[in-house]
């Protein structure tokens, strides 16, 4: 290999690998690279998405950056619209069976999948294919021929289904298959490489094999992180209603990510911006040492993400309404009718539980902590949930306390 090919390989595998969790495997793709720049042949990179709600998400966005990548390294990005798989429902990550859906629902939610995919990816360049196109010209024999290929004891290597088989928790033959069908996906657009979350993993893999099978070279698995919904104990998903949806009214989508637990910041930050590397490591620190209120950061990635999708001029105009509906005027609340406490504090910060006791919603350490875990607890509206976060208090003079429809503000006086 020349030097300024094998530069140029090194160059877009460091792009590749920024973001990513696996690639299986490297050494394969860089191959595959080398060769596409021989022969001035792009890869065919592949990634599926089930449209079975009306939005696409940041979790989805955070896969459709990374094909963005490939895009710019002149790769052909091929988009799955699962038309079929999305009947079936991904068992991926899943405890129970999807409900299915109507093939007249899919298609309404294909139509925005389609609008929406422009926001991050240049629709334009892309290769957008429905897997029906295949699917519905499939006889029972090729099905059969399709279903041959896996064992059951390999569908339950899957850590979802061996769960719910040890569980005893039902599992329809129809979940069984979709595995097979992304497979197939693969060997149907003859995909060089294929993204998807970490939890597709099975279904990368098994694809390398079917097109083994078919006589095909096995795409690259490209993994990406998994990014968790705005209540912070799941995974972003539609049906668990948890999603900001990249479609979605700017000022919706504000207060969204305005809602997230400060220990999301970071996360958030890292997976669903274009915040350059030094830029991160700073707001780490800020929000490691307590420089910085986490709601001051927090509010920099609602703007910059609201940004990204609709402009600066609607991401000011959101944080405007942001704050003045829960910023300093703290919505239509009357702070005349709140009572008033007095709270002394030493240093630049207070402990939540502290500060609720001090003010008198809570009489107790452990009713304090019981009532933060519970999600009850809200400091200038914004929700706390561990109960060991400490409110950072340099130079703010007071706070409003809400327990559930109590409110309390808390006037702090320095010793």
């Amino acid at each position: 290999m020349s030097s300024s090919l094998d530069r140029e390989v090194e160059n877009q595998l460091a792009v590749i690998r920024r973001g990513v969790e696996e690639i299986i495997s490297e050494d394969e793709l860089a191959l595959k690279i080398k060769h596409s720049l021989e022969r001035k042949k792009p890869l065919r990179v592949k990634q599926g998405f089930d449209p079975t709600a009306p939005d696409i998400h940041l979790g989805h966005a955070v896969g459709l950056r990374k094909l963005r990548d490939f895009q710019r390294l002149g790769h052909q990005v091929v988009l799955i619209v699962g038309d079929y798989t999305a009947m079936i429902g991904d068992p991926s990550g899943r405890s129970k069976t999807r409900p299915r859906l109507k093939s007249e629902e899919v298609e309404a939610h294909a139509t925005t999948y389609l609008e929406q995919f422009g926001k991050i990816v240049d629709v334009s360049k892309a290769e957008i294919r429905r897997n029906g196109e295949w699917f519905s010209e499939f006889t029972f024999l090729e099905s059969m021929g399709m279903i041959c290929q896996i064992t059951v004891a390999r569908i339950l290597e899957r850590d979802d289904f061996d769960k719910r088989f040890k569980a005893s928790e039902p599992i329809s033959l129809h979940e069984l298959i979709y595995p097979l069908m992304q497979a197939y996906d693969s060997v149907a657009i003859k995909a060089d490489v294929e993204l998807g979350g970490t939890e597709q993993k099975f279904n990368l893999l098994l694809g390398r094999q079917i097109q083994e099978n078919a006589g095909q070279e096995p795409q690259v698995a490209v993994t990406v992180p998994i990014l968790e919904g705005i209540s912070g104990n799941e995974r972003m998903s539609k049906s668990l209603g948890n999603y900001v949806g990249i479609d979605e009214h700017p000022n919706e989508m504000y207060g969204k990510l305005m809602s997230i637990p400060d220990t999301l910041i970071m996360r958030y930050y890292e997976l669903a911006t274009e915040t350059g590397k030094d830029e991160l490591e700073r707001i780490g620190n800020s929000l490691k040492q307590g420089t910085e209120n986490p709601k001051n950061i927090k509010a920099g990635l609602a703007r910059e993400v609201v940004t990204m999708y609709y402009g600066e001029a609607e991401a000011r105009a959101a944080h405007e309404e942001f704050e003045r509906r829960f910023g300093a005027k703290r919505g239509t609340l009357d702070l005349k009718t709140v009572k008033t406490e007095t709270v002394a504090v030493e240093g630049d910060k207070i402990w939540i539980v502290n500060l609720l006791r001090d003010v008198g919603l809570a009489k107790s350490g452990g009713e304090a902590r019981r009532k933060i875990k519970a999600g009850a607890v809200r400091i200038d509206g914004e929700k706390i949930t561990d109960p060991d976060f400490e409110l950072p208090v340099a130079g703010v003079d007071e706070v409003v306390v809400r327990l559930g429809r109590e409110f309390r503000k808390a006037v702090f006086r320095r010793s």
